[in-house]
């Protein structure tokens, strides 16, 4: 063999080493992609923990469950803030294609944190505590919620379409972000459509 053709053969064994020594310290430096979609899901189980069974026609004095369920599959832990409002027919939902919020106060509210890829679940008690229908009209003045008593003043009128006095008592989930130190609607939201039915 001539000596030109160990030098090439010298030349490439030092590239491959020189590659295999560096390639930890090129793999550390470049940014890692996503491995994959990462979303928090909001959801609502029945009272007996499962998708079915929700209340809809509900009558004052009466109690009602509901589970409200949070799934973390940001790829790290997040601090979560979910909202619980009470809306009629006329008031605004939250907008998933603009990503805004209902412009509804809240009427009660979890903080928690949860931990990537667990869920945070629990079961929330309702019941309508005084409320009134007259005519075509229909008013829920007070709403339990988990033993805690809220004035709500919400009213509806009643809609011959789908023959019911329509409420939606809906939670809205916010994450707080860390590049902005805000607590920022996380564009999800689960609702139950309620139908006012009468007293007890």
């Amino acid at each position: 063999m001539k000596l030109e053709s160990y030098k090439l053969i010298f030349v490439a064994v030092g590239l491959i080493g020189v590659l295999l020594i560096a390639t930890p310290a090129i793999a550390g430096a470049i940014p890692r992609l996503p491995g994959g979609a990462q979303f928090s899901d909001l959801y609502l189980l029945g009272p007996n923990q499962v998708a079915g069974n929700y209340p809809s026609n509900i009558v004052v004095g009466q109690n009602y469950s509901i589970y409200v369920g949070v799934g973390n599959q940001l790829g790290t832990s997040a601090y979560y803030v979910l909202y619980l409002k009470l809306g009629n027919e006329t008031d605004s939902l939250p907008n998933n294609a603009l990503g805004t919020p209902s412009s509804l106060p809240p009427l009660y509210e979890y903080r928690f944190s949860i931990q990537n890829g667990l869920n945070w679940e629990s079961l929330l008690t309702f019941s309508v505590s005084n409320a009134s229908i007259t005519g075509n009209n229909s008013q829920i003045n007070t709403l339990q919620i988990n033993g805690d008593t809220f004035n709500v003043d919400k009213s509806a009128i009643w809609d011959s379409n789908s023959t019911t006095f329509t409420y939606q008592l809906f939670f809205e989930l916010w994450r707080y972000n860390i590049q902005s130190s805000l607590t920022q609607f996380d564009n999800r939201f689960v609702d139950l459509q309620l139908n006012l039915t009468g007293n007890s």
